[in-house]
């Protein structure tokens, strides 16, 4: 059965319990569909099933992502279509902005941000420059806004107090210009136990470049206990957030397998165990 319709009954139970009951957990979104997420159109692979995830969890909301349409092209942020359009499954249903900053990094910090600012969990959103300076949502919400000269950074009240979603928004774009693979790589932290991956755990190689790819769902064979994991990533410049085809194993593909040996390969870019991190 194609993996991009939906399975057996036991998978239309699990994908109406886990995909959020309404589309306010996505903020960017004017309308959700749940018949549209990465849950009920991306199958796992025969034999496999998706675990259980917490209500409200990261991992909940990532795998309720919306989707565009089947087919969808990858675009950049000027509207051009991106040049590879072999690398992706499946395009997040995200905005990216009219400006060549939301790329890899970027994007990740952009999802675990609008997770964050959907539970209104503000004081946990923090990020840091690549200079090494600490911009905080809740500085921001009271009003401090940035002036950067070279690698100083000043803050300075120059605002009202506002924690709306344009203000959260706006924060985000700073961040983006501001921020990058190489810091988020310093900020996160190495996952000790790598055969331990989780929903929402980060391959990143910090650099210039460097680039960035996030766990957005799992699932776990019945027998056999081996798990596999799908990836999504933005990349230079930027474009739309898409989930990846698995270019060494067309038959397993999108899905990846979490004991991928020595290095994983995906379509732009080969990581190492050594580049898991979690936040």
């Amino acid at each position: 059965m194609n993996r991009f319709v939906l399975g057996s009954m036991l998978s239309l139970l699990f994908i109406v319990s886990a995909t959020p009951a309404c589309g306010q957990e996505y903020l960017w979104s004017n309308a959700y569909d749940t018949a549209m997420t990465i849950t009920s159109r991306i199958s796992p692979p025969e034999g496999y099933t998706r675990q259980p995830s917490a209500t409200g969890s990261f991992g909940n909301w990532l795998r309720g992502l919306p989707l565009k349409a089947e087919g969808a092209g990858v675009y950049l942020y000027d509207g051009r279509k991106k040049p590879r359009q072999d690398v992706h499954a499946a395009v997040i249903d995200m905005d990216i902005g009219a400006k060549n900053l939301q790329q890899c990094a970027d994007a990740v910090i952009r999802l675990r941000a609008e997770y964050w600012y959907a539970q209104n969990e503000y004081d946990r959103m923090s990020f840091n420059f690549t200079s090494g300076d600490t911009a905080s949502f809740r500085k921001w919400i009271m009003g401090h806004r940035p002036s950067v000269n070279g690698s100083r950074v000043r803050w300075d009240k120059v605002a009202p107090i506002d924690s709306s979603y344009q203000v959260f928004r706006s924060y985000l774009e700073t961040v983006f210009m501001y921020a990058g693979s190489y810091s988020l790589s310093k900020q996160l932290r190495a996952v000790a136990e790598p055969h331990g991956i989780e929903i929402g755990d980060v391959f990143i190689e910090g650099g210039f470049p460097g680039h960035a790819v996030m766990v957005v769902d799992m699932a776990v064979h019945e027998e056999s206990g081996k798990k596999v994991m799908l990836l999504a990533q933005s990349y230079m410049p930027a474009q739309d957030v898409h989930v990846l085809v698995n270019p060494k194993d067309s038959l397993l593909s999108p899905w990846y397998a979490c004991d991928f040996g020595e290095t994983l390969v995906t379509p732009e870019w080969t990581f190492g165990w050594n580049h898991l991190m979690r936040f």
